[in-house]
């Protein structure tokens, strides 16, 4: 048989590179005879310049040092393409593994506007940025002070420059935004690749949705939604409900002001991986995540997958890998989890943080009995 396998990563346990190829392990080791194609998948979060790596022939990383979640520096990289094209993820400079502890309050994208900045400075002539992953719910506010753009602060607030705020705090003041110095858009634009449809205000947006798992708890919410529509009044020509305007704490929307164009990344990223060609043939697709729940499928990877799968491999089986499943799985023929796995094998649940990739090779054993 043909199998096709394109998983997400793991966030912060394991690359999708890694998952992909602990799964082909483990269906070898119990069918040895089946051709296996790997086509390691991301959606604008972590592994989006993996994923562009392995696909780009001539594709070059650039090391660069920004600013990271924390406020300290962090050692990140963006991906130059043979095209001029430069590829830059947030998560690599201002995401949620960076920090030790959350900083609800604190957290900065600073890191990806100056990253982006470093890219531009470089030559770059367009922008793919992927935007998952991050630590911060400050609207984009630190990413547009690392573009160049300066925060004008309320006159009844003490001397307090915007470079020693950051975050969320940053907006607790805002009265306007100066572009003057800003860095401009590439000649060929920017394209930002989100994995969520979220606007930016709302009981479907930034701090509610997303605002718990950056540390918010769910009193504070409330203080987190005001200073976000309080920022997007420097911008009111930018419409705040655009899907993705949400994503990454809002950094969506900052990147609209900016002029860039918000798109599903896991559709993008499947396009440029050639996804729909190597689905051709398959009798069975692979895919995963770390958590399958139901934000699944609001334009994740799995979803991706699975609608892919059903254009161009009608005929095939879908299966399904995760770190944790908490949502139904009709969608498909067989699914395995991690932490099920761990808890059978050693007792244990978080064994399955702990040691991903052994257990992702059980799993890939598991789907082909089934197969």
């Amino acid at each position: 048989m043909r199998i096709v396998v394109a998983p997400d990563s793991f966030k912060g346990t394991a690359t999708a590179t890694d998952i992909a190829l602990a799964v082909r392990d483990g269906w070898l080791a119990e069918r040895p005879g089946d051709e296996v194609v790997l086509a390691p998948m991301a959606d604008g979060g972590e592994g989006t310049l993996d994923a562009f790596e392995a696909a780009v022939p001539g594709a070059e990383r650039v090391p660069v040092t920004v600013t990271g979640p924390a406020g300290t520096p962090v050692e990140a990289s963006w991906l130059r393409l043979p095209d001029g094209r430069a590829v830059v993820e947030l998560a690599t400079t201002s995401g949620l593994p960076l920090l030790d502890e959350l900083r609800p309050d604190t957290a900065t994208s600073r890191g990806f506007g100056e990253a982006i900045a470093a890219a531009l400075d470089a030559g770059a002539t367009a922008l793919t940025l992927g935007i998952g992953g991050s630590a911060s719910i400050d609207g984009g506010a630190d990413m547009l002070l690392g573009l160049g753009a300066l925060i004008s602060l309320a006159p009844d607030v003490p001397e307090h420059p915007p470079r020693m705020r950051s975050g969320a705090e940053l907006l607790d003041d805002v009265t306007g935004v100066d572009t003057t110095w800003m860095r401009r858009l590439p000649p060929d634009g920017a394209v930002v690749l989100t994995d969520v449809t979220a606007p930016l205000l709302g009981p479907d947006g930034a701090a509610a949705v997303f605002g718990p798992q950056k540390g918010v708890t769910a009193d504070r919410i409330p203080v987190f939604e005001a200073r976000l529509r309080d920022w997007a009044e420097c911008f009111w020509q930018v419409d705040r409900t655009t899907p993705g305007a949400g994503a990454a704490g809002g950094v969506g929307f900052a990147l609209l002001a900016w002029g860039a164009t918000l798109t599903p990344g896991a559709h993008a990223v499947a396009e440029v991986l050639g996804l729909p060609a190597l689905l051709d043939g398959a009798d069975v697709v692979i895919t995963g995540e770390g958590r399958y729940d139901g934000q699944s499928a609001a334009g994740k990877v799995p979803s991706v997958v699975r609608h892919l799968t059903i254009e161009h491999a009608p005929g095939a089986r879908s299966m399904l890998v995760a770190g944790a499943i908490e949502a139904p799985l009709d969608d498909y023929a067989a699914a395995a989890s991690l932490t099920v796995i761990a808890t059978q094998t050693t007792g244990e649940p978080s064994d399955a943080l702990a040691d991903p990739l052994r257990f992702a090779r059980i799993a890939g054993t598991r789907l082909a009995r089934m197969a």
